[in-house]
């Protein structure tokens, strides 16, 4: 919970409690990140779901710089997550919590540390007392066990309790009654305080799971979820060469240390209306002509997508033929099985049976390898020969990355995202939410309806009265104004007047056919802006695509004996043919010197620099492919010629500016 509060209760206690409760119904999703997977995840169809989604809250994907020198630990140092806690042993949130941190250790075992720090709440008198006890009870090497006792003895902090406690553990009763007048305590306590603020963990209890934020005392698969999703990074950092014992510092090196300010209610209400089109390929329930329609961007390994099912299921029941509901493919790059499982979907759905795989899909959400999905194919009764042709030929992978592309260019990046007549809608809500919408929705339709709107029409009129009524808004991937970033070109390679007053860093994946579309665009930027713009192109190969690492030390090879836009064309031109023979074949026809060539890829010379820049990349948020940096301002995929234009004008105008002031 946001606050914590005593007893009796006072008004403005019972007004936290209130706000509690209701940010309690705010929905999950997941939100693309590095990584892999997620943490178990119930039946979709379970009873039990229905009733986890109202509890569970977005975690965001933000990293916290969360040190934790000096505080006490328990668990090993090499531990792959950390779960740092600031807690208070008055607060009996913090008790209920206090018993799902134990299960939690108890179900990972050496791979979870916890970290304690204390955040006393003022209006819990007893609970700086009982901190100040506990670490005493450290310097004796039993803050733990004295920990516990205070948990388990809420309602018994007073000195002469805490006394008993440190007696029943044996400990040194005049060093023990000496430290508690140590001044570092205080110290210790001020500064956890301070961070807690810095941080926005304001009230208690509120965990940091390598970095990332969960605040209150959350179910258990809520940790669950979060605990897994960080497993699968962190084992990917040790696969890459980081020590276990340093993964944490690695993972929140380049962490936030200040949250962010806490938008006031009327930001957090204005939600985004987008055209969001409806494929004529795309699973589908519901008649076309429903009065609502409901376009649901998900992933089959996403945990809260899986949670919302139910959900999905009542409005169905409960709306008809006014509701329909479009599936669009969303899969996050760190979920290594969600891909295929989409392409799966698809290679069902060419057989009638989509929504039966959906339900199997999510009912299975940690048995989605290709066994899996040829198991389920048989138990549908499908052609299994027919499927498992689909999936070997990529059949719908084009479908499943024209989705993804769709979704990052309406801003859902994060699972689930739904658009209801185009009004953006986040996370595993209740039905309740879900409800309040589409009886406006409903309402709008009948009043066009009236009007003389045919029902064929309906969706389009629809969303153009939504997009008409929202507050102005810039469209998903134009630049936002603030932040402007700095971007530095570096080592990059470069095609343009050093000069220029515009420069354009491309972050790019060779293998990405979103990336290769754009090319056309930025050949057209060139022939009409001339010397006014130099584009610099720094790698960002995706994690789903094998061959685009490669392909990229292949490009900075050929850049170092002067080719590398030689070498990039053919590339994006041959995205089919990305594996070694291939770069090699390309190299030849280019003229290289080939005994270089091999030598550079098989040292992996280039490996630091694409990880460089990939990680830079992250930094500056170009988490999807192509993403673009125009003088600093963010252009996200392959868009148009005119969205570019009208950056680059107000640069060069920009630029202009400050030539004429500087001539002046």
């Amino acid at each position: 919970m946001a606050k914590e509060h005593d007893q009796p209760m006072k008004p403005n206690v019972i007004v936290a409690l209130i706000v509690g409760l209701v940010l309690g119904f705010l929905g999950g999703r997941v939100v693309s990140g590095p990584g892999k997977t997620d943490g178990a995840t119930p039946s979709a169809n379970a009873p039990t779901a229905a009733k986890a989604a109202p509890s569970r809250r977005p975690v965001d994907p933000t990293v916290f710089k969360v040190p934790i020198d000096g505080a006490p630990v328990k668990g090993s140092p090499e531990a792959l997550i950390t779960l740092v806690e600031f807690s208070d042993y008055e607060c009996p949130f913090c008790s209920r919590a206090h018993i799902t941190v134990q299960k939690l250790q108890e179900q990972y075992g050496s791979k979870l540390r916890v970290v304690m720090k204390q955040n006393p709440l003022s209006f819990h008198p007893r609970a700086k007392p009982a901190a100040i006890a506990a670490m005493a009870a450290g310097e004796q090497g039993k803050y733990w066990e004295y920990h516990d006792k205070l948990f388990a003895n809420q309602k018994q902090l007073d000195d002469a309790s805490l006394e008993k406690y440190a007696q029943e553990l044996g400990l040194d009763m005049n060093k023990w009654k000496a430290d508690l007048a140590n001044p570092k305590f205080q110290d210790t306590i001020q500064k956890d305080q301070a961070l807690a603020s810095q941080l926005g963990a304001s009230g208690t209890p509120a965990f940091f799971i390598n970095g990332r934020f969960l605040s209150g005392a959350q179910p258990i698969d809520n940790f669950r979820a979060l605990i897994d999703e960080e497993m699968s990074k962190a084992e990917a950092l040790v696969k890459e060469g980081i020590a276990a014992s340093q993964v944490y510092a690695k993972i929140i090196s380049k962490g936030t240390e200040k949250a962010a300010p806490k938008q006031n209610p009327a930001q957090q209400a204005a939600a985004a209306v987008r055209k969001v089109d409806v494929p004529a390929d795309s699973p589908v329930f519901g008649p076309a002509n429903a009065k609502v329609t409901i376009v649901e961007f998900s992933d089959f390994e996403c945990p809260f997508c899986s949670r919302v099912t139910p959900t999905l299921t009542k409005i169905k029941e409960n709306y008809g033929k006014d509701v329909r509901v479009v599936f669009r493919h969303q899969p996050l790059p760190f979920h290594a099985n969600a891909k295929l499982a989409a392409e799966a979907s698809m290679a069902a759905h060419e057989q009638g049976k989509f929504w039966e795989m959906h339900d199997k899909l999510f009912s299975n959400q940690k048995a989605l390898d290709r066994a899996s999905l040829e198991k389920y194919a048989q138990e549908l009764g499908l052609n299994v020969g027919k499927f498992k042709a689909a999936l070997d030929s990529g059949k719908f992978k084009a479908k499943v990355e024209a989705d993804m592309a769709a979704g990052s260019a309406v801003g859902a990046n994060g699972t689930p995202t739904f658009f209801i007549n185009g009004r953006e809608f986040v996370g595993a809500q209740p039905f309740e939410s879900f409800k309040k919408l589409i009886d406006e929705e409903i309402g709008k339709a009948d009043e066009l309806l009236k009007s003389g709107t045919t029902p064929e029409e309906l969706y389009g009129k629809l969303l153009a009265k939504n997009i008409a009524a929202a507050p102005a808004a810039p469209a998903p991937g134009a630049p936002a104004e603030p932040p402007v970033q700095k971007v530095d070109v570096g080592n990059a390679p470069v095609k343009g007047a050093k000069n220029a007053p515009v420069t354009i860093v491309a972050f790019s994946d060779f293998e990405c056919p979103f990336c290769s579309r754009v090319l056309p665009t930025l050949k057209q930027i060139e022939e009409q802006y001339g010397n006014k713009v130099k584009v610099a192109f720094k790698n960002q190969p995706l994690p789903f695509h094998q061959n685009a690492k490669p392909a990229a030390a292949a490009a900075l090879a050929a850049h170092e004996q002067g080719k590398f836009w030689e070498m990039h064309d053919k590339l994006f031109a041959n995205q089919r043919a990305l594996d070694r023979a291939s770069l090699e074949k390309y190299a030849q026809e280019l003229g290289l010197n080939m005994n270089k060539f091999k030598a550079d890829l098989d040292s992996g010379k280039f490996n630091a620099q694409i990880d460089a820049d990939a990680a830079e990349g992250q930094r500056l948020g170009a988490s999807g492919t192509p993403t673009f940096f125009i003088n600093g301002r963010t252009l996200v995929g392959a868009q148009p010629l005119e969205a570019f234009k009208r950056v680059i004008d107000e640069e060069l105008k920009k630029a202009g500016g400050v030539v004429a002031a500087e001539a002046k």
